[in-house]
């Protein structure tokens, strides 16, 4: 492991349902940024349809590896992956700098709350 950043990549999508493939390409692009940047994927997630948060899996499974310590960086294509609600956005920063995890995007690069 070394001095690799550890990484859980997220994919999100707010349609019903992955007609298109959308989340398999979401994913593939984020798992080429990681290799790209030399990260450990610690462990991915993904959830489809417009929901909070709180109340989606995959963002849970995020939480859970967060709040055990597994991983040191949030990769995902967009902040709109996550929510597009001001008030989950400040939450989910809230968190996320509470646990001392960054978030980093392959078109932003590391994203500065």
């Amino acid at each position: 492991m070394g001095n690799r950043k550890r990484v859980w990549v997220y994919c999100s999508i707010d349609a019903p349902e992955d007609t298109h493939g959308a989340l398999k390409g979401q994913l593939r692009q984020l798992m080429d940024y990681a290799e790209q940047m030399e990260f450990e994927v610690a462990g991915s997630s993904s959830d489809i349809g417009k929901r909070s948060l709180w109340e989606s899996s995959g963002f849970r499974q995020f939480e859970e590896a967060m709040q055990k310590g597994e991983i040191d960086i949030l990769l995902i294509m967009n902040l709109h992956c996550l929510t597009q609600s001001s008030m989950q956005l400040a939450q989910f920063q809230a968190l996320v700098k509470g646990y001392g995890i960054k978030v980093c995007s392959p078109l932003i690069g590391l994203m500065d709350f």
